[in-house]
């Protein structure tokens, strides 16, 4: 299943050109029952494996229940590190097959990465 363009974003990393997604607003279970972030990437231009990636600790920044984890903010840094970090755990973005689902902890991310993180709200 291939991303949607519109709203998407291309990134290079490595010399490959790849398209991430991040949705617009949160879904019902992000916003109000405090979800994890989630967001996607596929290698641009290609009809193959999409990376579908989690952050079980973390939540959306615009999320209404941030007090259950903390925030975290996506940006290209992160999505490059997370695609280095896929492939290196075996996803084949050029090859067809399902999705390649990744989890990632926070204390996985990559140093750079961790001070995208938004303090749990006191409550």
């Amino acid at each position: 299943m291939a991303l949607t363009v519109k709203g998407s974003r291309l990134i290079t990393v490595d010399g490959a050109v790849y398209r991430w997604l991040m949705r617009r607003t949160p879904s019902y279970h992000q916003e109000c029952l405090g979800g994890p972030l989630t967001f996607a990437v596929e290698l641009a231009g290609a009809r193959g494996s999409v990376l579908a990636v989690t952050v079980p600790d973390a939540g959306r920044p615009d999320s209404l229940v941030l007090a259950a984890r903390p925030g975290l903010i996506v940006r290209p840094a992160l999505v490059a590190a997370v695609i280095r970090t896929a492939l290196g755990r075996g996803w084949q973005p050029a090859a067809p097959g399902p999705q390649f689902q990744l989890s990632l902890a926070l204390t996985d991310l990559p140093a750079g990465a961790r001070t995208e993180i938004l303090p749990v709200l006191p409550g």
